[in-house]
């Protein structure tokens, strides 16, 4: 019996904890949600309050409030949607990284490449995008030889 309710006496500092984390995380609001958004080349948010965040995954595009479930994620080329404080959006362009949401409401997306999408000029990407579009690398059975492309699109052999 003595060891019982000694058991039970240890356990009150563990239930304790656990009862403030839940308070605390219930009394978050908007102006928690610290959000951390770099590239190797540029910082573009550094604990930023902002009200949401919309995410393009492999595992399908998702938006993220306060107060999100904690989560782990690959981010696919596209675009991530940040609504500001103010109300205002911002767009990003990126092309692959991580988004880690945590459960503080802290949002952290590491992108291998990022742009603003206000900055990206279209009359540059329409060529690079054709080009793009070229197989590299096609196999001439005929001839024995692999056929690569140039960045021109002339063959090479």
């Amino acid at each position: 019996m003595a060891a019982s309710v000694l058991r039970q006496v240890a356990r009150v500092p563990i239930l304790a904890q656990q009862c403030s984390r839940l308070f605390a995380a219930s009394h978050r609001g908007y102006a928690d949600m610290a959000f951390t958004f770099a590239s190797p080349y540029d910082v573009y948010y550094k604990d930023a309050k902002v009200k949401q965040i919309d995410v393009p995954t492999f595992s399908g595009n998702f938006g993220i409030l306060p107060d999100h479930v904690p989560t782990l994620a690959v981010l696919k080329p596209g675009v991530i949607n940040v609504t500001e404080e103010d109300g205002s959006n911002k767009k990003y362009f990126v092309s692959s990284g991580s988004v880690t949401i945590n459960d503080d409401s802290s949002i952290q997306i590491l992108a291998e490449e990022a742009h603003p999408v206000d900055r990206l000029d279209a009359a540059v990407s329409s060529p690079c995008l054709l080009i793009s579009l070229i197989p590299v690398r096609t196999a001439d059975r005929s001839r024995g030889m692999v056929v690569c492309y140039n960045f021109n699109g002339l063959k090479s052999w």
